[in-house]
């Protein structure tokens, strides 16, 4: 296995592989129904990698020293015959932990034959267990039981430890964090509160839509003691607390408010073979175009090792030393690399 590492010395460790770029919630922070309505043309068929291409491009990753495989979005459980890639994916020597987010609708019939195929963990998106709340946010009316259903299926198959991703956004469901912890306190699942970040150009972000990781942990603490712990590996996103009854842990995501660029291991392959090295890059390398033509494994490996090396993103970083006003490059949207 060869170790590669970036101009900041960053090694790659982390790839999200995204199978689809369609979904069937139009979450506000993603894809808005406003702008990806029935007339939305997403990609033909002919330009999404196969389970083979995609199966080859990992190993190859693998081989660079990633040992982490993440299926993701749009919504992974719209691809057809997920299962088969899960098992292609779970034969690659040295990956060591695959796994998937979803935001969980159709989980109830699909984590066992995912457990079965080898996945090892899931990580369901859940912003709020506020029904009318949830129905605006993902902006099809959705409500929650079927995304609840959809996390016991999964912990019946076994797809341990769950992660339950939420995006608080301030105004909308930040007043339903609390509840959100309660229900999983205790259960196994850690539930993880995201920043609301500017990913891509579509959402509408703003600042004063943030609210900041230390205000979410002050108000949890607050009714639901909580003490810090340590981070269980170089590049994990999330700072961790535990409560201190010793029933459980969250984590926050502080993409915004305490950018964490210098530990980002992770890089990115959208649904039509492109590489990007940042979630808020702008441009991606195809690697389905040369794969397609015919380049050997060496040839793809030297494409990523170039990239990889050449990288220098710290994107959060700078946006933090920017005013608002300045902020205004053009970026990839979620839907398309699975954030």
């Amino acid at each position: 296995m060869t170790t590669i590492t970036d101009r900041f010395n960053r090694p790659l460790r982390d790839l999200r592989i995204s199978v689809t770029d369609r979904c069937n919630f139009r979450c506000t922070y993603c894809m808005p129904a406003e702008i990806f309505g029935d007339s939305y043309k997403f990609l033909p068929k002919g330009e999404v990698l196969t389970f083979e291409e995609i199966a080859r491009l990992a190993s190859i990753f693998v081989g660079l020293g990633v040992g982490k495989l993440r299926l993701t979005g749009g919504e992974p459980t719209l691809r057809q015959d997920l299962p088969d890639l899960v098992s292609m994916l779970a034969q690659i020597e040295g990956a060591h932990d695959l796994t998937l987010t979803t935001n969980g609708y159709l989980l109830g019939q699909l984590a066992q034959p995912l457990a079965d195929a080898g996945l090892r963990r899931i990580t369901v998106s859940l912003d709020t267990l506020d029904d009318a709340i949830f129905k605006r946010m993902n902006g099809r009316g959705f409500g929650t039981q079927r995304v609840l259903q959809g996390i016991a299926a999964a912990e019946a198959a076994g797809l341990a430890p769950i992660k339950i991703n939420s995006v608080v956004q301030k105004g909308v469901n930040d007043h339903t964090i609390v509840d959100l912890a309660q229900h999983f306190k205790g259960t196994g699942h850690i539930v993880r509160f995201i920043e609301y970040m500017d990913v891509g150009n579509l959402n509408g972000w703003k600042w004063d839509h943030v609210v900041p990781a230390a205000e979410i942990i002050r108000r949890i603490d607050a009714e639901l003691p909580l003490e810090p712990l340590e981070a269980g590996y170089r590049g994990e996103v999330a700072q961790r607390y535990r409560y201190k009854d010793g029933t459980g842990e969250i984590g926050v995501i502080a993409s915004v408010t305490q950018p964490f660029c210098g530990d980002c291991t992770r890089a990115r392959l959208s649904t039509d073979g492109k590489i990007y090295t940042c979630l808020f890059a702008g441009n991606g390398l195809s690697l389905r175009d040369h794969l397609r033509a015919g380049a050997s494994d060496q040839d793809l490996q030297d494409l990523i090792a170039g990239l990889w090396g050449r990288r220098t993103d710290r994107y959060s970083e700078e946006r933090a030393q920017q005013a608002p006003a300045q902020n205004r490059r053009r970026k990839i949207e979620m839907y398309q690399i699975g954030g």
